[in-house]
């Protein structure tokens, strides 16, 4: 069985954003993305509302009929967000205010009682649990420690040596090669540790077919991509296309 695709759809918001105006529809876009066929719909809640409002999520989650997750941080604030609008899954992930993405994996080992308290929050309250990590042992035991049902894998180092411009020389190709085989030890590791695996985080239509093989990567959150070349091809063909590079 080939791995489940949740398309991020913060970017839509972005592009709502920049004109603080009603279109395009996050609702619109959700929609369109279940019937390409994709599995589920994510959305990233900042802290500063860059793009993703909260009434985006109390909309989504009577209009999503597949599965939501929501990425947020680790805050009193966005657990009760989470905890009144009960969506699918929340994936927690590290925020800077400063920052243009996320950037890396949460560091579960260093904020460990934290997180392993709003992870218990949320799941007592019936939402799985995702944590956002670099594929390092350490962040896997942390997470697995402190409750997590999954990890979502950060792919950021593996989709910037796969760019075009590096992934074209000797050296470059042999670095993207080496994290490739790291994405998969770390998978494997989470597996046997009884944890469910995802990746995400500047995956494309060029370097996801390599992830795709990993069998213990079972779901991916990818957003960037598919809505950038959904404004060439549309957006119920660019999930498409992605769900087929998946398979």
């Amino acid at each position: 069985m080939s791995a489940k695709l949740n398309v991020n759809i913060d970017h839509v918001a972005t592009i709502r954003e920049a004109r603080k105006t009603i279109e395009p529809s996050i609702i619109t876009a959700a929609v369109i993305c279940e019937q390409a066929g994709a599995n589920g719909i994510t959305v990233h809640l900042r802290g500063d509302r860059r793009h993703i409002q909260d009434r985006d999520i109390e909309l989504l989650r009577d209009v999503v009929t597949t599965y939501l997750n929501v990425e947020m941080a680790a805050t009193i604030e966005m657990t009760l967000i989470a905890l009144d609008t009960r969506p699918d899954a929340v994936s927690l992930v590290p925020e800077s205010p400063n920052e243009i993405t996320t950037e890396g994996g949460l560091n579960v080992a260093e904020n460990f009682v934290g997180i392993q308290s709003v992870t218990a929050q949320l799941k007592n309250a019936g939402i799985f649990v995702s944590h956002f990590i670099d594929p390092t042992l350490v962040q896997i035991e942390a997470a697995a420690d402190s409750g997590a049902q999954q990890v979502e894998l950060c792919t950021a180092e593996y989709a910037e040596l796969t760019l075009a411009s590096r992934a074209a020389h000797g050296e470059g190709a042999e670095k993207a090669k080496a994290e490739l085989d790291r994405l998969a030890r770390a998978a494997k590791y989470a597996s046997e540790l009884g944890l469910i695996v995802a990746a995400g985080h500047g995956l494309t239509y060029r370097n996801v077919g390599a992830l795709a093989a990993i069998p213990e990567i079972t779901e991916f959150n990818i957003g960037h991509n598919i809505i950038s070349r959904a404004v060439f091809t549309g957006l119920y063909r660019a999930v498409e296309e992605m769900i087929a590079l998946i398979r």
